[in-house]
């Protein structure tokens, strides 16, 4: 009975071993036919999206493998062009200069700007301001009571009149001997200080009232007449906006660049529509060291009297570069070794390494020892090139597409 239990167990071992087998074997065949069928899908797509990878599938024997025909290309010239030659379209390489432009936006501020205060403390009388309204320097704009400082005038008058006087009778009486030395530097000293106190009580007469220090337009003012003000107290801004001065930064690759009288483009930023031609009137000695700028100043005329200090504005300054290569952004390709051209010399595919110094939106600047003005480059057709494979071009673009000047922007 042991022996049949025994010989029971190994059966049903050996039958799901077996089974076991079965299985795994499917699975392998499984994924091996599901792979194979990925790398058809893959061939075929290949050869149907990059038509340069038939001549290599063709000489590994994979297209007999597959059962595809390679096209005749000498029965097509219209595909192919004459004797294989590949069809082309090229441009023209211009040279452009790389020019930096920066970007910046300023405060503006007047030429000048004056807060009149009071020289004194006292009741306003005479008030010829008015808010918006321009006036030259020189002008009264304000009166303070003034009755106290009339009457010292006064007094000052006659007490120097009282002097002179007694001064002139002591030097008539000096020659008979009847006034001694003394007396007579008595009379002169006397003199001195009635003139004195004239000048005096004209200096606190003049503090009564207030002259406009600069030319400008006064601004708003919070004083009327009958108020009484203290000394420091403001009656009044005067700003002389007849050139505004405008201050801004520039980063400090720029520094050696810069020169007072340099052309400046200034926009306002609440007036886009308006262009303006300044220039820098001065420039800082130190850059700043937390954003490695140097502050400039920058002057805009403002004769039609449109700007106002507080103003913000957009500032361009352009400094002219290197001369580089412009070509067309569909000409540039990559590889391994980086990215290159496909220049055409004496009918043949030529690859020209560039380096990039700047890509715009119609254009792209490089640097290439072995690119020069005028050749020619390929943009179309460059999916079948090879080193040195027979070109022939069918159109080139208009290099006049390349003229407008390209600039390096910057925005602080």
């Amino acid at each position: 009975m042991m022996r049949f239990l025994r010989e029971y167990r190994r059966l049903r071992v050996r039958r799901r071993f077996a089974s076991s087998v079965r299985i795994g074997s499917m699975n392998v065949l499984r994924q091996v036919l599901v792979s194979a069928l990925l790398l058809g899908a893959a061939i075929y797509i290949w050869i149907g999206y990059v038509p340069s990878a038939r001549p290599l599938l063709q000489r590994v024997g994979l297209l007999d493998l597959l059962g595809i025909e390679m096209p005749d290309t000498a029965a097509e010239p219209d595909r192919a062009g004459h004797g294989g030659a590949a069809q082309v379209i090229t441009a023209q390489v211009q040279e452009r200069v790389n020019a930096d432009q920066i970007n910046a936006i300023g405060d503006g501020r007047a030429r000048h700007s004056v807060d009149v205060r009071s020289k004194a403390t006292g009741l306003i009388t005479e008030l010829s301001l008015e808010a918006g309204r321009r006036v030259e320097a020189g002008t009264i704009i304000a009166r303070f009571e003034d009755e106290a400082e009339n009457i010292s005038l006064d007094q000052a008058r006659v007490r120097l009149e009282d002097a002179s006087d007694e001064a002139a009778r002591i030097a008539r009486l000096q020659g008979t001997g009847a006034v001694t030395e003394v007396r007579m530097r008595e009379s002169q000293l006397a003199l001195r200080n009635a003139e004195l106190a004239l000048r005096q009580a004209q200096f606190h007469l003049s503090q009564r009232q207030i002259e406009a220090p600069i030319s400008g337009w006064v601004g708003i003012i919070d004083v009327e007449v009958g108020d009484r003000v203290t000394a420091q107290d403001i009656l009044a801004t005067i700003t002389d906006r007849s050139v505004i001065l405008i201050e801004f930064r520039v980063p400090e690759r720029v520094v050696g660049k810069l020169r007072v009288g340099q052309a400046l483009k200034v926009t306002p930023l609440g007036l886009r529509d308006l262009a303006l031609q300044g220039q820098v009137s001065a420039i800082d000695t130190v850059v700043d060291r937390a954003s490695r700028t140097l502050r400039v100043q920058g002057r805009v005329d403002n004769a039609k009297d449109l700007l106002r200090a507080g103003m913000a504005f957009s500032v361009s300054m352009t400094f002219p570069g290197r001369v580089l290569m412009s070509i067309e952004p569909l000409a540039l390709q990559w590889s391994s070794d980086g990215p290159f051209v496909w220049a055409v010399r004496a009918g043949k595919a030529v690859s020209v390494p560039v380096l990039i110094r700047q890509r715009n939106s119609d254009n792209v600047l490089v640097e290439s020892e072995d690119l020069h003005k005028g050749d020619a480059i390929v943009i179309e057709g460059v999916q079948s090139l090879r080193e040195g494979a027979d070109v022939t071009p069918v159109e080139q673009i208009d290099s006049a597409v390349l003229q407008a000047p390209f600039k390096r922007r910057h925005v602080l």
